[in-house]
């Protein structure tokens, strides 16, 4: 028996799971939760010391929970929150900055004169490279806020001292050696999520790197998602080899082995994150959705690439309604309250706190609840936060219909939220297909031990369909004429969250 671990660190917690190499099962694993901090207005940030400790603490904890040889243990893939930013220094290996998370929106402003600045003053400019809208979503944008606003980090580029990376880049370099010869480098996935890599050559692409004044020899190498990077050379681990590195959501593709053109996956956590194998070209999109790299299994292999549509805030509103309004004591208890209500009393949320993501992509955009009445309870509120991940499911969705040319029949779900299946029927409901959720739980950490244990000679997880590994399925139980209906009202919710932050 061997036995493969993967790395998953999100936006919320870190973890750390050890595979079975034969059965796809999970032997054992630790969770710790991760502090976000918010200064400002807009502004979402993390302690870098704070990811990699806890997970060390996540790898040593879930070591002691069961008797596997180490040995027996071949490899380890990292899975990791993507485009939150991080900047520290290579001699001292201490960050200079906090780690700007993904959802953050303080470079709003940096966002208007980057696109002032460009040709056809257009935030779609460079979608041909990278293709990404300039947006406070992605990683370059957030490391020239940085920049611009952090002196130690400008004199620490001057001084040839400055590394940048995303968390999966944080993570390698530390896990295997830090300032005593740690691998500096990221995956296509990652790099794809930053703006500064060209999508057809896989590299850091000059005109990207001269827009946004960012030298190339600061940047981490480019590498697959699958190979041998490098050996852990600290913790319990040491001398096992990492050999997988996927942003989140592509390793959840690769966890509910859409590996077929056509295949679509939609991962419920903070945000959504809904991607689209389109094989091995790159398909731009004109509906709003971004183009970004699926995988690539092994550097002399062709990429993978995807559409993706990202929705900023899913989970994160039930978590707003626990944290900041106190409606709930737990995420547990919307599947009861919002099944209490027969419909949503007319009570639409648009969640925008830092704004729309796709097929948007308006900074001005801020949270609405509309449709408020006397008559209005909690329920009814919960139940539109949970309508509120399914709409914008169906906008993204729609929008890789028109691209793609070709309406998917069905949509594989994962994630935090699937476990709630009220909104999981909801879902179908307001999608009009079947919602397919895998039995399998940690598609993402999968999806990292699958391309760590394919690098390292590890037989195992063929390319399979994902009813080998069981499923759920829900399907739709109304009719066109209702969902229609309801969506149009959507709509005019949106309308009304537009142009709010001037």
């Amino acid at each position: 028996m061997s036995y493969v671990g993967a790395i998953d660190q999100g936006t919320s917690s870190s973890r750390f799971l050890l595979f079975s190499s034969e059965t796809e099962e999970v032997i054992a694993s630790h969770q710790v939760e991760t502090t976000s901090h918010y200064p400002h207005e807009g502004w979402c940030q993390q302690d870098p010391k704070e990811i990699l400790s806890t997970v060390l603490l996540c790898i040593e904890e879930t070591l002691k929970k069961c008797s596997v040889d180490i040995k027996q243990i071949k490899s380890i893939g990292i899975t990791n929150q993507r485009e939150s930013t991080i900047v520290w220094d290579k001699t001292t290996g201490n960050h200079i900055y906090p780690a700007i998370i993904w959802l953050d929106g303080r470079t709003g402003e940096t966002v208007e004169k980057l696109i002032a600045k460009t040709p056809s003053k257009s935030k779609e400019e460079f979608q041909h490279l990278c293709g990404l809208p300039i947006s406070t979503y992605f990683s370059a944008v957030k490391l020239r806020w940085i920049l611009d606003n952090c002196v130690e980090a400008e004199k620490a580029l001057q001084e040839d001292r400055l590394c940048f990376g995303t968390v999966d880049t944080w993570l390698l370099w530390n896990l295997t050696g830090g300032v005593k010869g740690g691998v500096y480098a990221t995956d296509v996935t990652n790099a794809s999520r930053t703006m500064l890599m060209n999508l057809s050559t896989l590299q850091w692409d000059d005109q990207m790197c001269k827009f946004f004044d960012v030298p190339k020899s600061m940047l981490p190498e480019i590498r697959s998602s699958s190979e041998i990077y490098g050996k852990m050379k600290t913790g319990s681990l040491t001398g096992i080899p990492i050999s997988g590195i996927l942003g989140d959501q592509q390793a959840a593709l690769v966890g509910q082995k859409c590996f077929k053109e056509g295949q679509a996956k939609n991962t419920y956590g903070t945000g959504n994150f809904l991607l689209y194998n389109t094989g091995e070209k790159p398909v731009f999109s004109k509906h709003g959705l971004l183009t970004t790299v699926g995988y690539q299994f092994g550097k002399d292999q062709a990429a993978t690439y995807a559409l993706e549509g990202s929705i900023a805030i899913t989970g994160a509103a039930v978590k707003w309604l626990r944290d900041n309004l106190g409606l709930i004591k737990s995420a547990a208890e919307t599947e009861e309250l919002a099944a209490s209500v027969s419909d949503n009393g007319d009570v639409y949320f648009v969640p925008a706190f830092s704004g729309l993501f796709a097929p948007y992509w308006q900074t001005d955009a801020r949270g609405v609840i509309i449709g408020l009445t006397q008559y209005t309870t909690k329920a009814h509120i919960v139940r539109a936060t949970l309508e509120a991940v399914c709409f914008q499911t169906r906008e993204i969705l729609e929008s890789m219909d028109l691209d793609s040319g070709i309406p998917l029949n069905e949509l594989l779900v994962d994630g935090g939220m699937t476990i709630n299946e009220f909104l999981m029927q909801l879902q179908s409901n307001i999608l009009g297909i079947n919602v397919v959720r895998a039995k399998m739980a940690e598609t993402t950490a999968l999806g990292a031990a699958i391309a760590a244990g394919r690098a390292s000679g590890v037989d195992c997880w063929k390319i399979k369909e994902i009813s080998s590994i069981g499923k759920d399925v829900f399907s739709p139980k109304n009719t066109d004429q209702e969902r229609d209906a309801q969506f149009v009202k959507w709509k005019e919710a949106i309308k009304r969250s537009l142009g709010w932050k001037q």
